[in-house]
């Protein structure tokens, strides 16, 4: 039995094993699959959540970067443009017409010989200013002396021999009352007294011509003038028959200006000369910029040119300072009236819209609220948070708004806020660069001449005076420096330049920071540099341009 009981046992651990190793061969297999199954889905939880923290990473990223863009946009949108004002001024203003006009020489006079003979001298220079009755040139006087001589000569055996006649007639008629001679006798010799009576006489013109002509060889000025080019040389022979003259004199003091008006403007014109009212004349110069003299209208020619439509008027100028020249090209400006308390703009500050023209009006104070307007699209100004979000970042260098910690006092100082309104306005006349209103505005007025191309309704503005000023130029801008383009503080601009004129450089120009990273340009007593542009918190102002 206990043999028995051993072989079974044997039996029973030679099965033993066999059995546990048919029962684990496959329960071995199921339970690697199952860790790899296990694996690969740890493996993509630890993938989709990575992705997911990646994509939460992005947005929130995204939503920081969209914000601080956002309140950088916003803070621009808000910032005051730079813009150049002007006042609208009531003043008298005249009404003319503008046309063009040729300068004409009052009198134009062509010296000539009138006498044949050589040239001896020439007596005035090339330019010269002369009076009238000057001589200007001498010929050759002595054939023209001796046919005086000449002519003298024969006016005294003329003289002789009706004398000689005059006796003899007495004569004859003595001898014809005593009965000697006939009465046909006596009247030959009266007869022959009277011919040589005559002949006297013209022997005394010819003396005359002759002198005449000796006159002529002196040649003198008939007006006051100036002599232009020399067209013959002393020692040349001249004749009175030559297609050229000798000279030519311009009479210049008075000159006179010759313009053309259109035929449509001759009413009104000739209304006010019939008034009796003389209507003044300005010249300016071929820009039409310089005012070179001014004069009077004389007269209006007697028949319109049909080809052009157009009638010639002439004007006359003192011109005393010899400002007009004859054949110059001028810009005529024939004065109608002088109209009073005109409202006056400058022409740059006209804009034209679809409603037609107007001007922005530059008013003091904060601009109204528009319906529409989201104050918290991208953080209030200044940091100001926004409704429903997160306050936004501070500018590293101070207070929201203020300056930065290297800032000047005198530029975290605060000013008086402006903006501007779109006022529509009723143009009258446009002279020049000049426009008058009929209405739209007053007297007073402040209206932006430059700058309005970034500008709109209710536009906060930074208002400058169109003033020139003189001096050096300003200092360069202070360089601002922070995170997220928010400057702790500005710098000091370096010196202005020397002014070209020779004064002294223009002190230091003070820098102060900006809250979205650009540097304000120095302030020097020669003017402000521009606004230096800031990029990742550095901005750098450049020099100011010379004032």
């Amino acid at each position: 039995m206990p043999a028995l009981e051993s072989r079974e046992q044997d039996h029973q651990t030679t099965l033993t094993p066999s059995a546990h190793s048919s029962s684990t061969t496959p329960d071995s297999g199921n339970g690697g699959s199952r860790a790899g199954s296990i694996a690969r889905k740890v493996g993509l939880v630890v993938v989709l959540g990575a992705a997911a923290g990646f994509a939460y990473w992005k947005i929130q990223g995204n939503q920081q970067e969209n914000t601080d863009t956002a309140n950088r946009t916003f803070q621009q949108a808000n910032r005051a443009i730079p813009v150049t004002t002007a006042t609208v001024a009531s003043r008298t203003m005249p009404i003319y017409l503008s046309e063009l006009g040729t300068v004409t020489a009052y009198n134009t006079v062509t010296i000539k010989s009138r006498v044949d003979g050589q040239l001896l001298s020439v007596n005035v220079r090339e330019g010269q200013q002369v009076k009238q009755g000057q001589v200007l040139a001498m010929i050759d006087p002595k054939p023209y002396e001796a046919t005086v001589a000449q002519a003298e000569g024969q006016l005294a055996k003329d003289q002789a021999t009706a004398d000689y006649a005059k006796a003899e007639a007495g004569r004859y008629t003595a001898l014809f009352q005593a009965g000697v001679v006939s009465k046909d006798s006596q009247q030959v010799q009266q007869t022959s007294a009277g011919q040589s009576a005559g002949l006297l006489d013209a022997d005394r013109a010819q003396i005359q011509a002759a002198k005449v002509n000796l006159g002529y060889t002196r040649i003198a000025s008939p007006i006051s003038g100036v002599v232009g080019l020399r067209q013959v040389d002393a020692g040349n022979i001249v004749h009175a028959s030559d297609a050229n003259g000798l000279l030519v004199v311009t009479q210049l003091q008075p000159i006179s200006v010759i313009f053309t008006l259109p035929e449509d403007q001759l009413p009104i014109v000739m209304k006010t000369m019939k008034g009796g009212r003389k209507l003044v004349v300005d010249a300016y110069d071929r820009s039409d910029a310089v005012k070179l003299a001014t004069g009077s209208l004389v007269t209006l020619d007697n028949q319109i040119d049909t080809t052009t439509g157009t009638v010639k008027a002439k004007a006359v100028f003192d011109n005393k300072d010899g400002a007009l020249y004859p054949n110059q090209f001028v810009n005529v400006r024939l004065i109608l009236e002088q109209r009073e308390n005109s409202l006056v703009i400058p022409a740059a500050a006209l804009q034209n819209g679809a409603n037609g023209a107007y001007v922005y009006l530059l008013k003091k104070g904060a601009p109204p609220k528009q319906s529409g307007d989201d104050e918290g699209a991208g953080g209030a100004p200044g940091g100001g948070p926004k409704p429903g979000g997160k306050p936004a970042a501070r500018p590293a260098g101070g207070a929201p708004g203020g300056p930065g910690a290297g800032g000047d006092p005198a530029d975290a100082a605060p000013k008086d806020p402006y903006y501007v309104d779109v006022q529509e306005v009723a143009v009258d006349v446009t002279e020049g660069n000049v426009v008058i209103l009929k209405s739209g505005l007053k007297a007073g007025d402040q209206i932006v001449v430059d700058g309005q191309e970034k500008l709109r309704k209710f536009s906060k503005v930074d208002p400058k005076a169109a003033t020139p000023r003189a001096g050096g130029r300003g200092g360069p801008g202070g360089a601002g420096s922070g995170a997220g383009g928010r400057p702790s503080g500005g710098n000091a601009g370096a010196p202005g330049a020397a002014a070209p004129d020779g004064s002294a450089p223009a002190a230091d120009g003070t820098g102060s920071g900006r809250p979205d990273g650009q540097g304000r340009g120095g302030q020097g007593p020669g003017g402000q540099g521009p606004r230096g542009q800031g990029r990742d918190g550095q901005g750098k102002g450049k020099p100011g341009a010379q004032q």
